[in-house]
């Protein structure tokens, strides 16, 4: 019997920066010890993309403002998550559509999945009621101050396989938006990293 239900697993790449939002990871899984009866492992695992071991992983995170290109074996790995029932949730820090993590990123995606893989979800999608209930995705503080593309985006894009979605992209930056020590929730009104209890317990099939 495993020890864990759940522990996070952080994508490194070797183009761009993916080593952002530090403290985000123990901020989440912190939320999930305190809203589900997950059993969760309290410490982030780093894996290259480009490893075998992270098609093991039930939940991967990407996120980076830079550059992404990837190598070959970054490519067939993630390829063959994401077909095999894998869950990657991929974060733009930019929260720019235009930006350069957006275009290369995206422009992976057409290489690897084809060009009409990657699709706006409704705001009726069951990721959005699946724990906590949400009209849609939430907003972030960059993009409601003006950062970025001085947008306030209104979907999340997805690629399914099965019916399910197996790489949810967010241009909005939740990672800044929930970078913070975990003690600090206290203070806020409402918990904004209830929106990644969501994101989670939808990947492992809630």
């Amino acid at each position: 019997m495993a020890a864990f239900d759940f522990y996070f697993t952080r994508l490194s790449y070797e183009s761009g920066d993916w080593d952002v939002d530090i403290r985000m990871p123990s901020n989440v899984l912190n939320s999930l010890v305190e809203y589900t009866t997950l059993r969760v492992d309290p410490t982030e695992r780093i894996v290259a993309l480009s490893d075998p071991k992270m098609l093991e992983a039930p939940f991967c995170y990407f996120a980076g403002h830079k550059l992404v290109q990837f190598t070959p074996a970054e490519r067939r790995n993630l390829e063959k998550y994401v077909r095999g029932g894998g869950f990657v949730f991929v974060d733009d820090c930019n929260h720019d559509i235009d930006g350069l993590f957006a275009k290369s990123f995206e422009s992976e995606m057409v290489k690897i999945f084809g060009a009409s893989a990657l699709k706006k979800i409704p705001n009726t999608h069951p990721l959005y009621s699946c724990f906590f209930k949400f009209d849609g995705p939430p907003t972030t503080g960059g993009e409601l101050n003006g950062w970025g593309d001085d947008l306030v985006h209104e979907y999340l894009k997805a690629i399914e396989f099965g019916g399910r979605i197996r790489l949810l992209y967010s241009n909005k930056d939740y990672g800044c938006e929930w970078d913070y020590d975990f003690r600090n929730k206290r203070f806020l009104a409402v918990d904004n990293t209830r929106f990644a209890v969501n994101i989670i317990q939808y990947a492992l099939g809630a």
